[in-house]
């Protein structure tokens, strides 16, 4: 029945009444479209939880992923505590927390249940928190709280830090930042950019004949080589002779996750041919580390 005049209303109205209401139709599809896309942008930006000096800050690096970082203010020296990750892979999206000191260095992975009124990623095998979860309370205020999924965990505010704030107080303020250089760069308002940090060290095909190791060797640092090329590599090089076999350290450049990373590091012949292993971290550093590249090319006089 209530097809029936449906259908009889739309009749009555003429090809330019017509066209208005499918047009508004399609906004009104593609509103709810963007509501349900379920990826938390909002977090861009420095949030400060409610009357402590800790703080939480986010990067868009892409469409479907967010890096963040928490730390805390003492003395005017800032102290990462952990480091934050939200991507977006097919249909689901995963937040990640690495704390520092914990778990080997190792994240740990929630994947998103709710996403409508409040964002809620849940992993019930994690001994706490197996719930954490972001309610938007305003444009500048979130709730944030970690349970157990019961009755145990804890909650804050946090309030969003706005840029004009920080450049109108000369205590924080820098009198030399360029802003031009810093959007170039990538850098957050503390100067600072998220990274992979890779630690090669012996893998685990120890009986490969000398003319494999040779040409895996040539092979990884003509791929070192391509990489600083392309952007990607901004720090290699190798350790001293250690009790963890580790080798050498890379510092990733522009890659959007550990997965892409991982892809990356396969390029290298030494790794590909099992004679390189590597652990992967996310580290926070400058980004004007890149910055050095141009003058490392004037100031070796022979190849090692």
């Amino acid at each position: 029945m209530i097809t029936y005049f449906v259908s009889k209303w739309f009749s009555t109205l003429n090809k330019e009444a017509m066209r208005t209401i499918f047009i508004l139709i399609i906004l009104f599809m593609t509103d709810i479209t963007f509501a349900q896309s379920g990826f938390p942008d909002f977090l861009q930006g420095t949030w400060k939880m409610e009357n402590k000096e800790t703080y939480e800050h986010w990067d868009r690096l892409n469409d479907h992923t967010l890096k963040g970082f928490s730390y805390q203010m003492a003395g005017g020296q800032m102290r990462v505590s952990e480091y934050l990750n939200i991507s977006r892979k097919a249909d689901q999206i995963t937040y990640t927390a690495t704390v520092l000191n914990q778990n080997r260095g190792e994240g740990i992975s929630f994947e998103m249940t709710q996403s409508d009124s409040i964002y809620v990623f849940e992993n019930p095998r994690h001994d706490f928190p197996k719930k954490i979860a972001y309610r938007q309370l305003s444009e500048t205020e979130l709730f944030v709280s970690a349970s157990d999924g019961g009755q145990k965990g804890f909650s804050y505010k946090l309030i969003r830090q706005h840029a004009d704030k920080a450049e109108s107080d000369p205590a924080v303020s820098n009198p030399n930042y360029d802003k031009a250089l810093a959007d170039k760069l990538g850098g957050d308002d503390y100067g600072m950019k998220s990274y992979f940090l890779v630690i090669l060290k012996t893998g685990p095909n120890t009986a490969a004949d000398g003319n494999l190791v040779s040409e895996s060797f040539r092979g990884h640092m003509d791929n070192i080589n391509r990489l600083v090329e392309d952007g990607k590599l901004i720090v290699a090089g190798p350790l001293a002779k250690n009790e963890n076999t580790y080798r050498g350290i890379f510092i990733l450049d522009k890659v959007a996750s550990r997965e892409a990373a991982e892809e990356l590091l396969q390029t290298d012949p030494a790794v590909k041919n099992g004679l390189l292993a590597y652990e992967i971290f996310t580290w926070h550093g400058s980004a004007a580390l890149a910055e050095y590249l141009p003058f490392s090319d004037r100031i070796w006089k022979s190849q090692p």
